[in-house]
């Protein structure tokens, strides 16, 4: 059985384009939606047409990027479309993996060989803004809930015999914001 899948990232996109080319190309069966390649959406509509799909279908779609928008998610989707014994085709013609031709499974490693490398340089560059925010002072991870007066405030007070409850409700925040400031601060102190 010859299986569609569509995609267009926008509302203001049409699908009509790439439904038309998988109707012409023979599909029986179109799995199709309206979301970004990075939304939970394209992910479930990617899931029924993998559950979908038997061995020897055909999944069909008009360009590899339909599949997602990273080379890992659409390898993936390559992956588990021939673990259910079906292969794919790009009506574009960049990828066919009906046969077993050494072609196609360079193609299919070549894709493997950039997702890695996409992968890495992700991390190189988040790595390197990391360092640079740090370098300029810039606080990284989620803001305190307390200012640093505000823990002052609040170590004074708790010096002075106010409970963790009270202080709890005074500033808004949970009891074990209270006592991570006060431990925070104790340990500031102490070196």
């Amino acid at each position: 059985m010859k299986v569609g899948f569509a995609r267009v990232s926008t509302k203001e996109q049409d699908l009509e384009i790439q439904l038309s080319k998988l109707n012409e190309f023979g599909c029986e069966k179109i799995f199709r939606g309206k979301q970004s390649g990075a939304s939970v959406k394209n992910d479930e509509k990617l899931k029924e047409l993998i559950e979908f799909i038997r061995e020897g279908d055909e999944v069909i779609v008009t360009r590899l990027d339909r599949l997602g928008r990273s080379l890992k998610s659409i390898l993936d989707a390559i992956e588990k479309i021939h673990n259910k014994g079906a292969c794919l085709n790009i009506i574009d013609g960049s990828l066919n993996t009906s046969n077993d031709n050494p072609f196609s499974n360079a193609m299919i490693n070549l894709c493997g060989v950039f997702a890695q490398l996409e992968r890495d340089l992700i991390k190189t560059r988040t790595a390197e803004g990391r360092e640079e925010a740090k370098a300029k002072g810039k606080h990284l991870g989620r803001m305190p809930a307390l200012s640093d007066k505000q823990t002052n405030e609040l170590y004074k007070a708790r010096l002075s015999g106010d409970s963790i409850s009270a202080l709890a409700r005074k500033y808004n925040v949970s009891r074990a914001t209270v006592h991570r400031s006060i431990e925070r601060l104790e340990q500031r102190n102490n070196t």
